[in-house]
């Protein structure tokens, strides 16, 4: 019988420090309480706030926590993980990569076929025709927000496996109640062992339950969301 460990990470949760509508103590509660997750990354948009503040918190929580930040690149977003330094917004999605790898992260194309994904809806073949030049990562093949279903399964269309990049997902979190509800299954219990999975290409995505009762969630939290954005719109554009 084999002893590998697999566990489960959420790579991709927004909080009040851009346009989630949770404190960070909300979601490290919820995550530690309510979530069989290992590990989470704190990926709000050009900003690593509040994954700092979260990080100072794993401890406490006892749930290990990933610096990320969601960049607004040029073409649309990009997500990087395992940071020290915020990248600034307004780059090349190509030059956005290269400064997250540059200080040792992890980038990370997150629902890239959306309308603020770097290959937007119709953007298949430009996929397949950058994908050696991008020199990314990892493909968030899953999204948990209730409305990138068809950028779902075009991403998981155009992933084969061989390409050179791991599969994640991750739930997008808006709220408090999304987190975990899409997520990266890895090899281990770690964000090392995370990290190495995701290297290794042996990652892949999986879904919580979620379905009406999540989309009904986001409903009533879409005009509070939209003012969080307004108030913090230099942090959330994207810059063209």
């Amino acid at each position: 019988m084999s002893t590998e460990v697999w566990s489960k990470a959420d790579l991709h949760i927004h909080s009040n420090h851009s346009d989630g509508t949770g404190s960070i103590p909300q979601i490290m509660e919820y995550a530690a309480t309510k979530t069989d997750l290992k590990v989470i990354a704190i990926t709000d948009h050009n900003t690593i706030e509040g994954a700092l503040f979260a990080k100072e918190l794993e401890d406490l929580y006892g749930i290990e926590v990933v610096i990320g930040e969601e960049v607004s690149s040029k073409e649309g977003h990009v997500l990087g993980l395992f940071i020290t330094e915020e990248i600034e917004p307004g780059l090349s999605a190509l030059e956005t990569i290269r400064r997250i790898t540059d200080q040792g992260g992890t980038a990370i194309i997150p629902h890239p076929f959306s309308a603020q994904g770097v290959y937007g809806p119709f953007g298949r073949s430009a996929f397949l025709a950058t994908l050696s030049d991008m020199a990314f990562n990892a493909l968030e093949v899953y999204n948990s927000v209730p409305y990138l279903g068809l950028a779902n399964r075009l991403a998981a269309k155009v992933f084969s496996g061989g390409q050179g990049i791991a599969a994640v997902g991750g739930s997008d979190a808006h709220m408090v109640h999304s987190v975990g509800r899409g997520y990266t299954v890895f090899r281990g219990t770690t964000a090392d062992d995370l990290r190495r999975s995701i290297d290794e290409l042996e990652t892949h995505a999986e879904a919580d339950r979620g379905g009406l009762a999540l989309a009904l969630r986001y409903v009533r939290a879409v005009p509070q969301i939209r003012r969080l954005r307004a108030a913090n719109w230099e942090r959330c554009r994207v810059t063209s």
